[in-house]
């Protein structure tokens, strides 16, 4: 199989939950002989990608460079293959609600490759996307109506100068996501017309306006995979424009997959995708050989609880904050560490000042790499009170570093971990208690860490791969 994988994260440009997973599931794929081509809204060097066929804004600048295109404008006509059946009115109103519900007014935003002095009076946006379909595969009559109508194809300079960059110059992606976001949607296409893949894979809301152009253009099956939802991130003061964004990826995908159960009654309840259409593919962790060194600790008797993740809403920070407390009047001699950055972090901070905690709450700031592992290794117990997570790596990933975890009944991986300590998010006295027992109770730690890397074992990218695959031949037919 070939992926067209449409993900705004990637490691080492970018380290994450979402990245992790992208990187894991494509490891996995290229392991299991299946190519894939990612594209990345930022310009970066394709040699940092060992297992992927790396696309991102350098790429067309490539293409402008050894293309013989660059100075002449091609005419919109194509040689002719073959005619292909009118959109049915069922169809076309499927299509016109799908896609251009979330993208921009102008039609040129979701078909980058073509340009016009003005949209015909009376035609719809319906219309014009048929023909540009069609046309896109060799239909002579299609190709002559759009011509007529003066709309044409742009030439590769063109369409790099109007892509734009994302951030240029900056380490960081733009603040202006809905933009980012359609200016993805038109790089993505602009490279999908230059590659042959099977199935496009969308990770995330800020993909999907991409991964329904790509489909428009292509024909081919989109598969729309849902980390989180706009539900995870806000609870119920959601951002409408998302929100849209991701009902109408959702809606327009030929199929889901979704992270946990969890996930998959959200999909359900909040954005109406009937059931038969989600899948659910659990996360997994990389396997590999290497042993947890011997936990390294702070002070000579110090024992490590530890926060990792974004120190936002979605993740409960303020919960472990006021656990810490509790814990504090039981255990003296225990440090909590936040690993972590996010809109919250300085109300954390203050949260501690305010209960009197704060020299036993160190706040790192944002890790990656094996900064991630050395302070998993370190810790005693890893604590994830997130008040809505779709899944939560971070946990499968503290148990592969022989971490003891406790974890919130409203995660993902509640539903496959059956050695780690559960609790509500919001029951901070009870999610004291388990802290105080993993940590005064030798027995139940080496409980907890023994079954649980054997447990996690289970849990592979590999195995997560697998079921992707099984997804895309069904849905194209191999």
């Amino acid at each position: 199989m070939r992926i067209f994988m449409l993900g705004w994260e990637f490691p080492p440009f970018i380290a994450g939950g979402l990245g992790t997973a992208c990187y894991g599931l494509t490891k996995a794929l290229d392991r299991q002989g299946h190519e894939v081509i990612f594209v990345l809204p930022k310009p970066v060097d394709a040699a940092h990608a060992s297992h992927v066929e790396l696309r991102s804004p350098n790429s067309l600048r490539e293409l402008r460079r050894v293309s013989r295109e660059v100075v002449t404008e091609h005419p919109i006509l194509a040689q002719v293959a073959r005619a292909e059946e009118p959109l049915s009115p069922e169809r076309r109103a499927e299509f016109e609600k799908a896609v251009f519900h979330a993208l921009p007014a102008d039609f040129s935003s979701p078909y980058p490759s073509f340009a016009a002095t003005s949209l015909p009076e009376g035609v719809s946006h319906a219309t014009i996307a048929e023909l540009i379909i069609r046309a896109e595969r060799g239909d002579a009559a299609a190709a002559q109506a759009l011509a007529e109508m003066g709309i044409r194809r742009k030439t590769l300079t063109e369409e790099i100068e109007e892509i734009g960059e994302i951030a240029p110059g900056s380490a960081h992606y733009g603040t202006d996501l809905f933009g980012d976001a359609h200016r993805y949607a038109r790089l993505a296409v602009a490279l999908a017309r230059r590659e042959q893949f099977d199935v496009i894979h969308a990770h995330d809301w800020l993909t999907y306006p991409a991964g329904m152009a790509v489909k428009a253009i292509t024909g081919k099956p989109l598969v729309v995979h849902v980390h989180a939802t706009e539900f995870d991130r806000s609870g119920e003061h959601v951002n409408k424009g998302v929100y849209d964004i991701e009902r109408a990826g959702m809606h327009a995908a030929d199929r889901l997959i979704a992270v946990s159960m969890l996930t998959k009654n959200i999909c359900e309840r909040r954005y109406g995708i009937p059931s038969h259409k989600i899948e659910v593919v659990y996360n997994g962790v990389d396997q590999d050989e290497r042993q947890p060194i011997q936990a390294q600790q702070i002070g000579a008797k110090d024992k490590i609880v530890l926060f990792l993740g974004r120190i936002t809403m979605q993740k409960g920070p303020e919960y472990f904050i006021a656990a810490a407390k509790r814990v504090l009047e039981k255990v003296e001699n225990v440090k909590f560490v936040v690993a972590g950055s996010g809109d919250l972090a300085l109300r954390m901070i203050e949260q501690a000042a305010q209960l009197g905690i704060g020299a036993k709450v160190l706040f790192t700031g944002f890790l990656r790499g094996a900064d991630v592992e050395r302070v998993f290794r370190m810790a005693d117990c890893y604590v994830m009170p997130s008040v809505s997570e779709p899944f939560g790596i971070a946990a499968l990933e503290a148990m592969h570093n022989d971490t003891p975890v406790i974890i919130s009944k409203t995660s993902g991986v509640a539903e496959v971990l059956q050695h780690a300590l559960k609790v509500d998010f919001w029951d901070v006295d009870e999610m004291a208690n388990k802290i105080v027992a993993v940590l005064r109770y030798p027995p139940l730690s080496k409980t907890l860490r023994e079954h649980g890397a054997f447990e996690v074992r289970a849990l592979t990218w590999d195995g997560a791969a697998q079921r992707c695959v099984q997804i895309y031949r069904t849905l194209a037919g191999h």
